[in-house]
């Protein structure tokens, strides 16, 4: 475990470190730190070396010029000038809030942008300002579509949140396919094997072999209709502007220098301009205490996002990281000429 502020300040100097201001530097740490302390290590600090990594290349601007290329109403694009993904966002998620202010719903697209992160991060600003918060992503090409022997799509993520009187927001936040790609890197990084079904070899042969699994495909959840829902969000993620699909691009994993031309869309609904946001979330915290109240004697039932939002209220001022997501940073600090942090994986 370390504290929280310093696992923070560790990402922010390493991204200033390698031309990030000290502003976006300070955004993304937050981010990948936030998505650790909610259980989601493969959205997490696991994801800073290979950020800088392609920072360092080139296939990620450390100063990307960000441009509203069109905009009517309700909507706008976005091109993130190939910068990280979650500059971009925190630019859309701004400009959605003011359009949904305005009109009551708004829809932003972006194009030229990389891995935002955990989704919930940034549907969290949303569901704070009374708003629902719905967001995908293309990513790099790492899943076969049903049936498919090669990846074709992404992981393309799905996060949909509704504001809630509850402790926390009705949340759905998940990949497309079986397993996040970051959970495949992650048990390759500590040498686990990955469960049954969520991936293939580069023969089309089911694989428990992280390692195999990256080199072939990941499968995607549900079968035909978790298939289905991947290629729809694909579609959404990169149609309304010029972002490129998946199998058009070449993943930062495989080659750190390349644009990846990642897209997203975010659609923002003000619970104002229908029943009252007071309604909504009152209406929505009822449904969750509903879902868990089904729970039989002595089980548990969640409502979604009650583990992940658990997680992160257990431990509020400290972070728990990986042996080889630590290492992976000791690494980096060696790298970079950055104090390194070498106990992080020994503290209590």
């Amino acid at each position: 475990m370390r504290p929280v502020p310093d696992v923070v300040d560790f990402g922010r100097r390493a991204l200033a470190a390698v031309g990030v201001s000290d502003h976006d530097a300070g955004l993304v740490a937050d981010s990948l730190v936030a998505a650790d302390r909610r259980g989601i290590g493969s959205h997490g600090m696991l994801r800073l070396p290979i950020y800088v990594e392609a920072l360092r290349a080139g296939g990620i601007a450390a100063t990307p010029d960000l441009r509203w290329t069109a905009g009517h109403g309700a909507t706008a694009v976005l091109d993130a000038g190939g910068g990280l993904g979650q500059v971009a966002m925190a630019a859309a998620v701004d400009r959605a809030d003011r359009l949904a202010d305005q009109h009551g719903v708004a829809v932003v697209a972006v194009q030229n942008s990389a891995h935002y992160g955990a989704g919930a991060y940034w549907t969290d600003r949303l569901t704070d300002r009374g708003m629902v918060g719905l967001l995908t992503s293309t990513t790099g090409p790492s899943v076969a579509p049903f049936g498919g022997a090669r990846p074709l799509l992404g992981t393309n993520p799905l996060t949909v949140a509704v504001p809630s009187a509850g402790a926390h927001p009705l949340t759905v936040d998940m990949a497309t396919s079986t397993g996040a790609y970051g959970k495949i890197v992650a048990a390759r990084n500590e040498g686990e094997p990955i469960p049954e079904g969520w991936a293939v070899d580069a023969d089309g042969v089911p694989t428990t072999d992280p390692a195999a699994a990256l080199s072939g495909a990941l499968l995607p959840f549900g079968g035909a209709k978790g298939s289905g829902l991947a290629v729809l969000l694909e579609a959404l993620a990169a149609s309304l502007s010029t972002a490129g699909y998946a199998h058009e691009t070449v993943d930062i994993w495989a080659d750190p220098s390349s644009r990846m031309n990642a897209g997203h869309l975010l659609v923002a609904i003000d619970t104002a301009a229908f029943t009252g946001r007071e309604h909504t979330e009152a209406r929505v915290a009822g449904l969750q205490s509903a879902v868990r109240a089904t729970a039989p004697p002595g089980g548990t039932v969640h409502a979604p996002g009650d583990p992940e939002r658990a997680r992160a209220g257990a431990a509020t001022d400290v972070v728990a990281l990986s042996d080889s997501t630590a290492d992976a940073l000791d690494g980096l600090a060696d790298t970079l000429g950055l104090d390194r942090l070498q106990r992080w994986h020994h503290h209590p």
